[in-house]
């Protein structure tokens, strides 16, 4: 029966993940031209700003993680709760995907600048302290968006037809699946505030 119902809302949402994982590549493109469009004093300020953000790690001990841990989960608790916020406010969709689309830009950004500003050294930097987390943060939120999209044309449709009390199951199941995300973002950053620091530190001696 699960099995049936997972294949089922693949089905059903198949369109909207194609549309949301474009909308996302293109965000990121965006992003990494983004790059090239720096005045020499931005670039200035952010070569000083990755410099402070290296050395910080390499001295960075329990308290700092800790303060990590939170800045980073409170972060992703903020995107997730908007998504769904927005899920369950008729208006919020085109917000969503304003959201994604974002999301590209700020991943795009991040890595486009690394590897523009320090070559192959800037992209081994980023394959350790922006593409793990994210193989998870990216898909997790596009399921969010997915969800939040599809509650959001179902509150539509119901409203139109007009059948009280219909809400209440999707409701439940969209609210569930947005804890179960939260959970796993829990476990996320948790990774990156004790984990992704080691991986940074054993790859910054290399950037020279």
């Amino acid at each position: 029966m699960a099995r049936s119902s997972i294949q089922t809302y693949i089905k059903d949402n198949t369109a909207l993940y194609v549309f949301v994982g474009v909308l996302f590549v293109m965000g990121v493109i965006f992003g990494a031209l983004m790059v090239n469009a720096l005045s020499m004093e931005q670039q200035q300020d952010l070569s000083r700003f990755v410099g402070s953000f290296v050395s910080s790690i390499e001295t960075g001990g329990d308290t700092q993680q800790r303060e990590t841990f939170f800045q980073v989960f409170g972060m992703h608790m903020k995107w997730i709760m908007l998504i769904w916020l927005l899920g369950i406010s008729v208006i919020g969709l085109p917000l969503i995907l304003i959201l994604d689309f974002l999301k590209g830009v700020m991943v795009g950004f991040t890595v486009g600048y690394l590897v523009g500003e320090m070559s192959w050294k800037g992209m081994l930097f980023a394959l350790v302290s922006v593409a793990p987390q994210n193989l998870i943060i990216i898909p997790a939120l596009m399921i969010a968006s997915v969800s939040g999209i599809a509650f959001s044309m179902y509150m539509v449709r119901n409203r139109i037809m007009q059948k009280r009390g219909a809400l209440a199951e999707p409701f439940m199941s969209y609210s569930a699946l947005t804890l179960g995300i939260s959970a796993l973002l829990l476990g996320i950053s948790l990774f990156e505030a004790y984990v992704s620091p080691v991986l940074m530190r054993w790859v910054t001696p290399m950037l020279g």
